[in-house]
């Protein structure tokens, strides 16, 4: 949500931008222009040589703010692709802690995909905290809650380089 607004506030931005500026060419064009008809030819050529020193510069300028946008967009593609793997990660390591706690039984088909698939995210984070059973099968893994904590951390340390890496360097 935050990164949706930063992008809209982002796109408005360069969208007045780039009308200010081209209203702002516009005016100095015709300045140009009109000051050239009463002057000399010599001071004409100087006015034209000025006129398309301008003129190229709003292009390169433009030229660049097409970039940094196109850029912007590749970084929203690879943080929404970020954010789809650690939500993934999140609802299996969710389903793993509920099957678990629930009781479900081990043996089931379901159930040992959901295991085999999550054993490699949950394997640094087995038994360091304890697991309390009851007599009915039902078992509270603390340390599923852990993993999901952890990998909570890592997604933010990730998005916040994202954000950093991607953010627009501003000259003066």
């Amino acid at each position: 949500m935050i990164d949706e607004k930063v992008a809209l506030d982002e796109s408005r931005r360069l969208h007045q931008h780039g009308a200010v500026t081209g209203e702002l060419e516009n005016t100095v064009h015709a300045e140009i222009r009109t000051s050239a008809r009463s002057v000399g030819d010599v001071d004409g050529a100087k006015i034209d040589a000025l006129a398309g020193r301008l003129r190229s510069k709003a292009i390169d300028n433009l030229a660049e703010t097409d970039a940094e946008i196109e850029r912007q967009r590749r970084f929203a593609r690879v943080r929404q692709f970020v954010d789809y793997v650690f939500y993934l990660v999140y609802g299996l390591l969710a389903l793993r802690f509920l099957l678990a706690l629930v009781g479900a039984r081990q043996g089931a088909g379901f159930v040992r995909l959901i295991n085999g698939v999550t054993t490699p995210l949950f394997a640094p984070f087995k038994g360091i905290l304890p697991t309390p059973t009851l007599e009915e099968g039902f078992v509270f893994s603390s340390s599923v809650l852990l993993a999901i904590v952890v990998y909570v951390l890592i997604h933010a340390s990730i998005k916040g380089l994202l954000r950093i890496v991607g953010r627009r360097s501003t000259e003066l």
